[in-house]
């Protein structure tokens, strides 16, 4: 089965028109997707870029509703049968069942059997302009070869910040965190990250999986190898960020890892500040009604991949109750009915809480100006939508480098706090007290005004870095030279 052509490649007149052209690849999932789509616009933006986006059948529909309104082409490919661990006809990690991380794996290397029908796409689509440049998602690790054989410059995309791929790196890199054995099971113990001796790390901070891929060979090892490999010998890595966040550890980065970096973000930034719809979403009227009032809200959400228990669950409801704070929390379809200790939580709560079960535009919430707090996973993406909103983040990191992120937001940033677990570790019980002490610290209390002043001068900086004559918008620009010199074939200038 060849590749869908559902949207025809660019026109002869828009090719004349478009010196740079770029194929973005985003890996399966919502996380990973929404920042490159969000890129996309951020070149459609620019002059003289065309923009093809790469995904499959079942992911479509989201892509070509987020991008509607603009000139971007997206293309289909048919996605691998027969995955083990994985359900007929799922074709994203939003939709995986994760029992295991190894499901996961399957998944991501099942990615693989794709390659021919990317490069029979790209054989087909190689008309004027010529692609300039590809944008892949990491765990697409196989475009590199596909790249290469048309003589097409690679670049990666990590939904992460420079700061967690540059500790990931290191620690990996120096085995810093010792194998977890019978004889060395200290999960709490600090370990200073030799380039910056003002940091340290735990055990803790790092996924389980972590330290296995280090110590261990299999399946995710392999992928894990393959991706770095493909990064390292790839022409640049895109960062979601900009240099003012960061700066420190960007010029680290330019110095020690491989390959080039360049920060052209927040993405977020390119998208429209309000979408044309006929009516208001309920949230958004509750939000306008609490704002009426004079009332300051936080927001809560853990995004749309992390597993939060059902005694989770019912800790953060007694908690939000019993701070006597407005809250917005967004939870999945039904979560909370599985709850045994929320029966009329919602009720009781009317009056100050309302608890939404569908698909949000997270930053139009973020952004609306009774939101004063945010109850976040730290997913990359989250941190930098709260943060050019200016709304500080009461940190409570779930999976993946989630603790890294919330390591930065709250001790390098500092545009934050942390909600603990009760015994320190990433799946450890975050208790209602606990919960209600820092919610009621972050919304009222004077730590609390400390990082709300703090992150409204980090998002006066974020917003200046996108615009002409900013850090990223220069990024990009450096970036488009730097292209034009390596892909001399193409018809590149102003």
């Amino acid at each position: 089965m060849g590749p869908d052509f559902c949207d025809s490649p660019p026109s002869s007149s828009s090719s004349t028109a478009s010196s740079h052209h770029v194929v973005l690849f985003p890996f399966m999932s919502k996380g990973h997707t929404i920042p490159l789509l969000q890129l996309a616009r951020l070149f459609l933006n620019r002059h003289h870029f065309a923009v093809t986006v790469f995904t499959t059948p079942a992911n479509r529909p989201f892509i070509v509703h987020t991008l509607s309104d603009t000139a971007a082409s997206v293309i289909d490919l048919p996605f691998p049968d027969n995955i083990p661990g994985i359900p007929s006809g799922v074709e994203s990690t939003d939709k995986i069942p994760f029992s295991s991380m190894s499901v996961f794996y399957s998944f991501a290397a099942a990615t693989k059997l794709m390659q021919p029908h990317f490069e029979q796409a790209l054989q087909s689509l190689l008309l004027p302009p010529r692609y300039s440049f590809i944008v892949s998602d990491g765990f697409l690790w196989w475009t590199l070869e596909s790249a290469a054989k048309f003589g097409l410059p690679r670049l990666v995309f990590y939904g992460m910040c420079v700061y967690s791929n540059s500790l990931s790196r290191i620690v990996a890199k120096n085995r810093l965190l010792p194998h977890l054995d019978d004889n060395n099971n200290d999960e709490s113990k600090s370990i200073t990250v030799t380039p910056f001796p003002w940091i340290s790390v735990k055990r803790n901070d790092f996924p389980p999986v972590f330290t296995e891929l280090v110590y261990s060979k299999g399946l995710a090892s392999e992928f894990h190898l393959n991706c770095l490999k493909s990064t390292e010998n790839s022409f640049g890595l895109i960062f979601n960020s900009f240099y003012e966040l960061e700066a420190v550890f960007i010029e680290y980065w330019k110095q020690n890892l491989l390959p080039k970096p360049w920060c052209v973000g927040p993405f977020c930034l390119a998208e429209p500040k309000a979408w044309p719809r006929p009516t208001k979403p309920a949230w958004i009227e509750w939000l306008d009604q609490k704002l009426e009032q004079g009332s300051s809200v936080l927001y809560v959400a853990f995004g749309s991949q992390a597993e939060v228990s059902t005694q989770q669950l019912e800790e953060i409801a007694i908690g939000l109750e019993e701070s006597m704070v407005n809250f917005l929390w967004v939870v999945r379809k039904n979560e909370l009915e599985l709850t045994d200790n929320s029966d009329g939580f919602e009720e009781r709560v009317k009056d100050r809480g309302m608890v939404v079960r569908d698909w949000v535009d997270q930053r139009e919430i973020l952004m609306h100006e009774s939101v004063h707090g945010f109850l976040s996973h730290c997913g990359w993406n989250s941190v930098l939508e709260s943060i050019c909103a200016g709304v500080p983040i009461l940190a409570w990191p779930v999976m993946a480098e989630q603790p890294l992120n919330a390591k930065m937001v709250v001790e390098e940033i500092k545009v934050g706090l942390r909600a603990e677990t009760c015994d320190g570790s990433l799946k450890g019980l975050v208790k209602w007290e606990s919960l209600k002490k820092m919610v009621k610290e972050l919304m009222e209390g004077e730590m609390g005004k400390e990082v709300r002043k703090k992150v409204k001068k980090v998002a006066e900086m974020a917003n200046k870095a996108v615009v002409e004559g900013g850090s990223s918008w220069w990024a990009l620009e450096s970036l488009t030279d730097e292209i034009c010199k390596e892909n001399k074939s193409s018809k590149c200038g102003d």
